[in-house]
């Protein structure tokens, strides 16, 4: 029978600006007090006018050219475009900055909200990437010469604990500029290459899903069962992705005892899953009762292939009640439905199931009205084909 497809914001945080301080990953640098240099950063900070503030930091860039210094001058101009919302010149000098100072976590933070404000995605991807990288080899890092491995360990468990909320901002920041592209293609890709990126990530798992589930709507086959399959190494029993390979599968008319016994696992699941601290309790009974909806379909599906129509009549009229929710996928149900009676010549029930599928705005309401029109052209007794 003929199938149409069906296509199965995270809020940003505001982010604070780290400043030089004993959550600093990167070079530290020293600024004695009193000297020049203390006077020349006072007296910038202390400008109010922009156009003041932008000469006084050329003078201290012009002042030190060379060395530490200059990182200073450089996070001068980073954090003064940012503020002006002038988006190339922060690209410009953070990528200046990292040249100086590649572990420069506050540079990687302050070029992501520059990225991210401006809409620019693949660079808020690069450095939200360079800030993954400058993570990770701090977490690697031996203890400097001096310190003992306990002092060490203790410093480092504070660093990143005051590094957190700009941690999160960079990857919500990623996740949402992935959400939101319109292509779909970019948009799988994004997500894929923020779960490898940032694999330790308590979204890690939730990207690499919408992926899947990204590709699937693509038509790119090949990444969704990639991706799928990569995500079920790793996690058996999850259940969105069990899902998505049984019901690719049985509308494929393939791999049809992987996708029964995917349905089969995933319904089990279903049955005993529990609520995600995230969801409210409105929400956890409309997705769990849509995913059990969802295998009970597909196993229809799959008895619909070997030819059980009897089974595929018990399974889709059980995941009737589960899908009414969704109108693209209970009238998919009832459509399926409407064949598997068909196929035990039981026209009156089959005509109900296109009806039922016919009454809802979806892909499939001028299929079922056509069946219904077949149905009503037909002379008594006369057999009809499923198609």
């Amino acid at each position: 029978m003929p199938r149409p497809r069906i296509l199965t914001g995270l809020l940003l945080l505001v982010v604070v600006c780290v400043s030089p301080s004993s959550a600093q990953l990167g070079k530290s640098i020293t600024i004695p007090a009193g000297s020049e240099v203390d006077h020349q950063l006072a007296a910038i900070n202390a400008a109010t006018d922009p156009a003041q503030k932008l000469q006084l930091i050329d003078q201290f860039s012009q002042s030190h050219p060379d060395g530490d210094y200059q990182i200073v001058a450089d996070e001068q101009y980073v954090n003064y475009y940012l503020n002006e919302k002038q988006y190339d010149k922060v690209f410009e000098y953070g990528d200046k900055l990292f040249a100086l100072d590649p572990d420069n976590f506050a540079n990687a933070v302050n070029l992501v909200r520059a990225a991210n404000e401006k809409g620019d995605t693949e660079r808020l991807f690069t450095y939200g990437e360079k800030a993954s990288e400058i993570v990770r080899r701090y977490k690697g890092a031996t203890p400097p010469s001096g310190a003992s491995a306990e002092m060490w360990e203790r410093e480092r468990t504070d660093k990143l604990a005051a590094i957190k909320e700009n941690q999160d901002y960079i990857e919500q920041s990623m996740l949402n500029a992935a959400y939101q592209q319109k292509d779909l293609a970019k948009k799988a890709d994004y997500l894929a290459r923020f779960a490898k990126d940032f694999p330790d990530s308590v979204y890690a798992g939730q990207a690499l899903g919408g992926a899947a589930v990204t590709y699937q709507q693509a038509q790119n086959a090949p990444k969704m069962l990639e991706v799928a399959n990569g995500v079920l190494a790793k996690d058996p029993n999850n259940i969105s992705m069990l899902l998505l390979l049984a019901d690719y599968y049985s509308e494929k008319g393939t791999q049809l005892d992987v996708a029964e016994a995917d349905a089969k696992k995933a319904a089990a699941l279903c049955d005993t899953a529990k609520k995600p601290e995230n969801l409210t309790d409105e929400q956890w009974k409309k997705q769990n009762s849509l995913q059990k909806g969802l295998a009970l379909s597909a196993l229809g599906q799959v008895n619909i292939e070997k030819k059980d129509n009897a089974a595929a009549v018990k399974n889709l009229t059980a995941a009737t009640p589960f899908l009414k929710a969704d109108a693209a996928i209970y009238a998919r149900n009832q459509y399926r439905l409407g064949f598997a009676y068909l196929n035990l010549k039981n026209n009156a029930a089959a005509k109900q199931a296109f009806i039922d599928a016919a009454s809802v705005d979806s892909p499939y309401k001028g299929m079922a009205e056509k069946k219904l029109a077949e149905l009503s052209s037909a002379k008594p007794g006369a057999k009809k084909k499923a198609t």
